[in-house]
């Protein structure tokens, strides 16, 4: 069965390449926002099984969206995945202090990346 998700990123070229790649990676994307205040609504109204969040939305930061959708939704954190062309190691302790499952290059994003993060979170106590 293919995994609904929601994609929040301020670059439509990014977005449209996004999509096409999980869609062929087997997701649904149910949904893409561009800025902090689409994505909470989004992904209230869509209920996406993970939601992609990229650390910089413009005027918005990805760490504070990810603690809005914590706090405005029903969305499991442990289904939130922080992107970035940043480097892992440049981002380590805000990801470490946001409620997310992990962080994910933009350059290592695919179907089978974002399914071993969501099993890997699966499987902690």
């Amino acid at each position: 069965m293919a995994l609904r998700c929601f994609i929040v990123d301020d670059s439509p070229r990014f977005l449209s390449a996004a999509r096409s790649l999980l869609e062929r990676d087997g997701f649904t994307v149910v949904g893409v926002a561009s800025t902090a205040d689409e994505a909470v609504r989004g992904v209230d109204q869509e209920r996406p099984e993970v939601v992609l969040v990229d650390v910089e939305l413009g005027r918005d930061s990805g760490f504070d969206l990810v603690r809005r959708i914590a706090r405005e939704t029903d969305l499991d954190p442990g289904r939130v995945i922080l992107i970035s062309t940043y480097a892992e190691d440049d981002l380590r302790d805000l990801v470490a202090d946001a409620p997310v499952a992990a962080f994910l290059s933009k350059s290592r994003l695919s179907g089978p990346a974002i399914r071993d993060i969501l099993e890997d979170g699966a499987r902690r106590p």
